[in-house]
């Protein structure tokens, strides 16, 4: 592994176009996070920030060689670094002026100058794979006096730079921590069952989101531990077959074959079910292995109950705990509240005489048992052919008793 020749040290350092951190050798001890320091480049001297502490060269164990720091940003290079931001901005004017004089399809980000201005970076997005830029450079490197490169962003790139808010309200991933893309696919959320909405699932860049990536693992490994979609469940009320599942939750959702029924089960029944030790817990069973076991029987001297602990038993009669009473008791409670409550239902004499007065008198109303009524088989009939009249196809109901009695035809 080779190490470098000379400094004793190493430290990260980040440019100003990119979020990632480079590592460079140094002899100099009190370099502190945030400090600019000068270093040398394929693109020439630059500036760069400090962005991790200085470390021993015996923690460095990449076999990559390393290049030395050229020295602390003194004053002129910091104030060669106000110009080339300035002249930056004009850069990107012109270069704006003759894209769209040219109708070129390019979208431009940025404009950087090394620290002795004989190079500028242009940085640019475009919706086309490849752009004809020719034209422009020949038209602008008479105007800039400096050697101009060109340099496509991937949309990726473009959001890192600018930053923003995503969907979830915090600043987006790739402008704060993200130091690199890693490929993100429609799988990853089929994998988390997410719906399939694509202005829902990409972000600002319009690519799929990246935090698509950081639970897909935990998904895929806790999919093993739940049926698969289509396997049929013995519960208690029938076969059911699973329809759906929740990870974060741990529940199952289950439909039975009709479709009309659909419930939702803690993962741990629908194991036990499978497996067939699955027990359905009634609900005064489910009360009487929350609540303590007292003894009312055994009393103590004191004449409060032992099994309390020494407390007052109707510190529990107060809602505290819920005495479940026995089959019996509860029985013989039942039956008396029936009993009572037919007592008090049941009107008695003088309120039958009562309600039998407000009753109001219909005419065709059948006059009671031990009644004279004379006018009984003259009543019938007429009531008979009114209903016959009111009523086309009504047919008068026959007397099979042998006689007509007092119902004449």
């Amino acid at each position: 592994m080779d190490k470098p020749e000379t400094g004793l040290y190493f430290v990260g350092i980040r440019f100003p176009t990119s979020e990632k951190s480079y590592y460079f050798s140094t002899d100099i001890t009190d370099l502190k996070i945030g400090d600019l320091v000068v270093v040398d480049t394929p693109s020439g001297s630059e500036i760069a920030t400090v962005s991790t502490p200085v470390m021993d060269q015996k923690d460095y164990h990449n076999g990559l060689k390393l290049k030395p720091i050229t020295r602390k940003a003194d004053d002129v290079d910091l104030t060669n670094h106000e110009i080339n931001l300035r002249n930056a901005k004009k850069t990107l004017e012109i270069a704006q002026r003759e894209i769209d004089r040219l109708g070129l399809a390019m979208n431009l980000v940025s404009a950087y100058y090394n620290l002795d201005g004989s190079r500028v970076t242009i940085n640019y997005t475009s919706t086309e794979k490849r752009v004809d830029f020719r034209e422009l450079l020949r038209v602008l490197a008479p105007q800039l006096g400096a050697r101009l490169e060109l340099f496509q962003m991937a949309a990726r790139d473009k959001a890192k730079y600018i930053g923003g808010i995503g969907i979830c309200g915090l600043p987006l991933c790739c402008s704060t921590f993200l130091t690199q893309f890693d490929g993100i696919s429609i799988h990853m959320a089929k994998n988390q069952m997410l719906a399939i909405n694509t202005a829902k699932l990409s972000g600002h860049c319009g690519k799929y989101l990246c935090c698509l990536a950081f639970e897909d693992e935990y998904y895929t490994q806790e999919k093993h531990n739940f049926p698969a979609f289509g396997t049929v469940v013995h519960t208690p009320d029938g076969d059911y077959t699973v329809d759906g599942m929740n990870i974060i939750s741990q529940t199952v959702r289950m439909v039975n074959q009709g479709h009309t029924d659909y419930r939702t089960y803690p993962l741990t029944d629908v194991k036990a079910m499978m497996n067939g030790t699955y027990r359905k817990k009634e609900e005064s069973e489910s009360i009487r292995d929350e609540l303590p076991s007292f003894d009312i029987s055994s009393k103590s001297n004191s004449g409060r109950d032992a099994s309390y602990g020494g407390m007052n038993p109707s510190k529990y009669d107060k809602g505290q705990y819920v005495h479940v009473a026995p089959a019996e008791e509860k029985e013989d409670k039942r039956a008396s509240n029936n009993r009572r409550n037919r007592h008090h239902d049941k009107p008695n004499r003088d309120q039958r005489q009562e309600n039998r007065k407000k009753q109001p008198k219909n005419q065709n109303q059948q006059p009671q048992k031990g009644q004279n009524n004379p006018k009984q088989g003259k009543q019938d009939q007429e009531n008979r052919q009114n209903r016959n009249n009111n009523h086309r196809h009504h047919r008068p109901r026959r007397n099979n008793r042998g006689g007509n009695g007092n119902n004449e035809q």
